[in-house]
């Protein structure tokens, strides 16, 4: 992944500059990406891309749900079933 270095800032500058950063964020729609000893430490993302990560990731989720179901499903013999009478 490439990341334009204007994107990135370190976590120091950030506590001094947070609300001209949120400003900047929410103008450009573009990823601030938080550094702490020059490593990645942390990604700051408008909500609007935030609630489209978390749709991805509840549609991923069902979809292994139906990966699951599918594969129970091919081993699926009706002969085995057993009625509510005799668990009863």
């Amino acid at each position: 992944m490439l990341i334009e270095p204007k994107q990135m800032i370190p976590i120091t500058r950030l506590q001094k500059e947070l609300t001209q950063t949120v400003r900047n964020l929410s103008n450009s729609g573009k990823a601030v990406y938080i550094l702490k000893n020059n490593s990645m430490e942390a990604v700051l993302l408008s909500f609007q891309e935030y609630e489209y990560l978390k749709d991805l990731e509840e549609i991923f989720e069902r979809q292994e749900i139906k990966n699951c179901i599918d594969v129970r499903m091919e081993k699926y013999d009706k002969k085995n079933n057993v009625s509510w009478e005799s668990i009863r």
